[in-house]
């Protein structure tokens, strides 16, 4: 495979893996370090690329993986989940402060689910994969994803109807 054909593939989804290991990471360099040693990974095994169903889930995956034991390694349990709306106008001022308020909101609630479900509405609800492509990313079969998301979407919903209920009579 030549370099311009990789890059071409990975071009179309490498800001995915970015994103995904920013999630789950936190940091911005260390989410940067790991997509780069993820798709330095891919280009060594360049001539394997081609017996790959899905290049772009099973790089998916690597991160994910790499991701897992760069957290395990620093034993650090700080996940984070950020969702952050994107629109063609310009919001005004009190518009980007109550996305910001209702993002900061999502975002604590969304820490405290469980790591698996974290990692679900990230892969689902953010980078819009589907629930199959979760399954073999995660290496768990569609039910378990659909019945994660639900309860990890239930849970969000609930302590947002809590949030907004609160001084209401």
């Amino acid at each position: 495979m030549k370099e311009s054909v990789f890059i071409t593939l990975t071009n179309g989804f490498k800001d995915k893996l970015y994103r995904l290991a920013k999630r789950l990471l936190v940091s911005t360099e260390e989410a940067e370090d790991a997509t780069q040693e993820v798709l330095l990974k891919l280009w060594r095994n360049k001539k394997q690329i081609g017996t790959y169903k899905n290049v772009e889930a099973f790089a998916m995956t690597m991160t994910k993986n790499y991701c897992y034991d760069k957290l395990k390694a620093k034993e650090n349990q700080n996940l984070k989940i950020v969702h952050t709306n994107y629109t063609d106008q310009v919001p005004t001022l009190q518009q980007q402060l109550e996305a910001k308020d209702s993002v900061d909101w999502i975002e604590k609630i969304i820490d405290k689910l469980p790591k698996k479900q974290r990692v679900i509405v990230q892969l689902r609800d953010v980078e819009q994969y589907d629930n199959a492509e979760i399954a073999a990313m995660l290496e768990i079969n569609e039910s378990a994803v659909r019945a994660a998301l639900s309860r990890a979407r239930k849970a969000i919903r609930e302590e947002l109807v809590k949030k907004h209920m609160y001084g209401v009579s």
